[in-house]
């Protein structure tokens, strides 16, 4: 997979779920099992607008040519998944989610995997 296709899906999957998160995170809370209250709420409406800030990097990213500026995005967005994959994957085992919440779980180690593959030093540079 090239960089830039790994940035499109990210920038989709962000669309898709930033706006949800920042508008209706109770309702998607609901659909995952797991519930919101009026505190908890704010949270995620951040992390909705989070998304969205990640959004606008990985699209507006996404032809990125510079190595130092690819690089520094690439661990970026790969420490992010790759903790968000870790602190999922507790949630979804302690049983705080539902079966759709391994959905989750696999698209933040998809993520992570993908990240990480742009991170690993290349044949023949070195």
């Amino acid at each position: 997979m090239k960089f830039k296709t790994l940035m499109i899906i990210k920038a989709i999957v962000c669309l898709f779920f930033g706006p949800i998160l920042l508008i209706f995170p109770r309702q998607l809370f609901d659909l995952l099992g797991a519930s919101l209250g009026s505190t908890t709420s704010l949270p995620a409406r951040e992390y909705g607008a989070a998304l969205i800030g990640t959004l606008l990097l990985t699209w507006l990213a996404r032809n990125v040519q510079d190595g130092i500026a690819k690089r520094a995005i690439t661990w970026d967005l790969f420490v992010y998944d790759g903790l968000a994959f870790l602190v999922t994957l507790k949630i979804q085992l302690a049983g705080y989610l539902n079966g759709l919440g391994w959905g989750i779980v696999f698209v933040y180690l998809f993520f992570t995997l993908g990240f990480g593959y742009f991170l690993l030093p290349k044949k023949g540079k070195g």
